[in-house]
């Protein structure tokens, strides 16, 4: 049974909610608070009509200025935990609500959400707990009976999920969908002759009922009715065709009748939908080995050792296709493993015999060969293991390693995922952390788009250039067409002019032409340029702070240089470090600096220093969302996977967007582990 059903249910209430059915809080005001109460009111209503679009993050904000103008009303809180549900934020949306529980306890919509984030932390005796709460505020609440018999399910509870599915059928008597949980029950209890029962029961309600269609192919496979499986299952894939468990039990049900091209076909549309499917990924790598399809056979199986990369079996079967494409060495490798793993595996041996005959190793495959042979020798009569056509995903016999793969779980697939306009969590982020901030004449919009950097330092650099000059602190530098860099050569060439004319230049002249010289990859003279401006400034934050800045950019392309040494990329760095120190020494209010200390330190993979540095410019500006982005990363990539989806969610909070796409990618890992 999996838990993505609860979606589908939790939308029956969520229109309701959006539409304005949602009780208020009132509360007695002064005059100059109910002017107040109007502008929240009206960001309230900006709120919901950007969730009710599904611009989540937008919602977000909206909420979060309401509660900070009014942080005792329970309803921005819920609403901001609603948009983080929808952003897979769970962990955020779950405290939310219980704030929101806080300031009002008798909101059963609040108790509702918080189960499913609940459900999606796998806490299910919690959420057990919120839909009994809701339950007994509105007894006839179908979603909540619907969640509480699954969170049964997940725990095992049979049982408790019978009598519920009791009690939701003398309410509920012509749902053809309760009738299928029963049967669930009846087959997880053992008893398929009364699943069966009620199944039909449920086909009678509701002929197109495909969960009852899914739920009766899983009986017929089990009992090996293969052609009536297959025909069951187009039945549930013509009501619900984009789910990838439908097409990967069809696989098996054609792939038990010899219908190799309709299972290959199965896999092909199942990866389709969910291209991280291991079942897919897996089998699919079987039969195209058998095909003779050995190239794309091995890159299925590098996605299954790229998920485990202790499957002894994917590893067993990439050394034959690797055999059978002439990377021997590589066969060798994996053959080698997974003897390691299962010594007494003499397929293995003499595969690997006939591997090295075949770059050799005469005497390697002698050794193994008299392995196999005394092995026999000395073995007694026996029952042998006999190879099936197909194994389970938690069996791991070796000898089993053509088999094609089945499902542990006997319970069918449920569909709960749509694409929602604005989702941003399934927009593609790679693990990188967010770049340093720099001083630069440019700037593209920010990947967050409600926090802009300052510093007073910047604005009193500015004062001393021309109106022109517009010096800002950004995260993202655009490429500069050739235009853009004849205007910095010029602005070179008239700031030159201006220091060779002046008895005295001042530094914000050379600040000045660092700028340009940085802006057009000049870095040696930049750094030059800064120099001379320390030695007449030697109080000014900025000086070092964009020293820091070239002397990075330098790093960046001497490390990729084929002749770079760790040594001199270190020491570079370490420079850049010591400037960064210099200006926190000089302005202790400079998040940036602190912030760039920390990407360094990222640079450096010394993600415990990076944490810190994070933490001290968050200290400075705790609205700092790249500095919670970076931290979150740096303390999963140190192993403290919670903590650092504590601080993803603190930044996608604050508008860094691309956080809630690592949030989905981690969670779904520290689920899978």
């Amino acid at each position: 049974m999996k838990v993505r059903c609860f979606h589908r249910i939790f939308c029956l209430f969520v229109s309701c909610l959006l539409a304005g059915q949602f009780s208020i809080f009132n509360c007695q005001l002064s005059v100059g608070e109910a002017a107040a109460q109007i502008n929240t009111d009206r960001v309230m209503l900006m709120g919901r009509n950007a969730l009710y679009y599904e611009d989540y993050v937008l919602a977000i904000q909206r909420f979060n200025m309401v509660i900070n103008a009014k942080p005792y009303l329970y309803e921005p809180y819920f609403f901001r935990g609603l948009a983080k549900f929808y952003l897979e934020d769970f962990a955020g949306a779950e405290q939310d609500c219980s704030e929101s529980v806080d300031r009002n306890p008798y909101i059963a919509d609040s108790y509702q959400l918080r189960g499913l984030c609940r459900v999606n932390s796998k806490n299910y005796e919690g959420a057990i707990a919120d839909y009994r709460r809701v339950i007994a505020m509105e007894p006839k609440s179908k979603p909540s009976w619907h969640n509480l018999v699954l969170c049964h399910f997940e725990l095992k509870q049979y049982a408790e999920a019978d009598s519920v599915l009791d009690q939701m059928i003398r309410y509920w008597p012509h749902d053809a969908e309760n009738l299928t949980m029963k049967a669930q029950v009846a087959v997880q209890q053992g008893d398929t002759v009364r699943a069966l029962a009620f199944v039909d029961s449920a086909l009678v309600v509701d002929a197109y009922d495909a969960q009852a269609w899914m739920m009766r192919s899983m009986i017929s496979l089990n009992r090996g009715q293969y052609a009536q499986a297959e025909s069951e299952i187009d039945k549930a894939i013509l009501q619900r065709p984009r789910v990838a468990g439908n097409y990967i039990n069809r696989a098996l049900a054609r792939y038990q009748q010899n219908n190799l091209r309709g299972a290959m076909a199965d896999y092909d549309q199942a990866l389709e939908i969910d291209p991280r499917n291991y079942l897919g990924h897996f089998n699919r790598g079987l039969l195209r080995a058998q095909v003779g399809d050995d190239n794309r056979a091995i890159e299925d199986f590098d996605y299954v050792l790229s998920v485990e990369p202790d499957n002894m079996i994917a590893l067993y079967n990439r050394a034959l296709l690797l055999d059978q494409t002439g990377d021997y060495r590589a066969a060798l490798r994996d053959i080698s493993s997974v003897l390691e793993e299962f010594p007494d595996f003499l397929a293995g041996y003499q595969q690997r015999a006939a591997i090295r005959r075949k770059i050799g190793d005469t005497y390697g495959a002698e050794r193994d060969e008299f392995r196999v042979l005394k092995s026999r020798l000395d073995s007694r009569a026996g029952i042998r293991h006999k190879s099936s056509k197909t194994r389970k995903k938690s069996a791991h016999n070796i000898e089993d390693y053509a088999s094609i793969v089945e499902d542990d779980t006997d319970e069918p697939e449920r569909e709960y995922a749509s694409d929602y306009r604005g989702r941003v969590q399934n927009r593609h982020v790679e693990q990188q952390p967010m770049p340093i901030i720099v001083l630069a004449r440019h700037s593209l919009p920010s990947a967050t788009v409600r926090y802009t950097p300052f510093h007073t330092a910047v604005d009193a650099l500015n004062s001393k250039l021309s109106a022109s000059a517009d010096l800002r602190l950004t995260d993202t530098e655009p490429q500069l067409d050739a235009s853009q860099l004849q205007i910095h050569f010029a602005n070179i060439d008239a700031t030159t002019h201006l220091i060779n004319q002046a008895a005295n230049p001042v530094a914000a002249l050379y600040i000045s032409r660092a700028i340009d010289y940085y802006h057009v990859r000049d870095f040696e003279s930049a750094l030059a340029d800064l120099d001379r401006a320390a030695a007449l400034d030697s109080r000014s934050p900025i000086i070092p702070f964009v020293t820091a800045q070239v002397r990075c950019r330098q790093m960046e392309v001497q490390g990729a240089a084929p002749d770079a040494t760790l040594t001199s990329v270190r020491l570079g760095y370490q420079r850049a470090l010591d400037e960064l120190g210099q200006a926190l020494a000089l302005a202790p209010d400079m998040a940036y600096a602190a912030y760039n200390i920390g990407c360094i330190q990222m640079a450096l993979h010394d993600y415990g220093a990076a944490r810190r540095a994070f933490s001290d410019a968050l200290n400075i500006d705790p609205r700092f969302p790249n500095a919670y982005y970076n931290r979150g990363l740096a303390c999963i990539l140190d192993g403290q996977v919670q903590l650092g989806l504590s601080d993803l969610s603190q930044a996608g909070e604050y508008g860094l967007y691309g956080a809630y796409n690592l949030i989905k990618q981690y969670s779904k890992d520290t689920a899978r582990k």
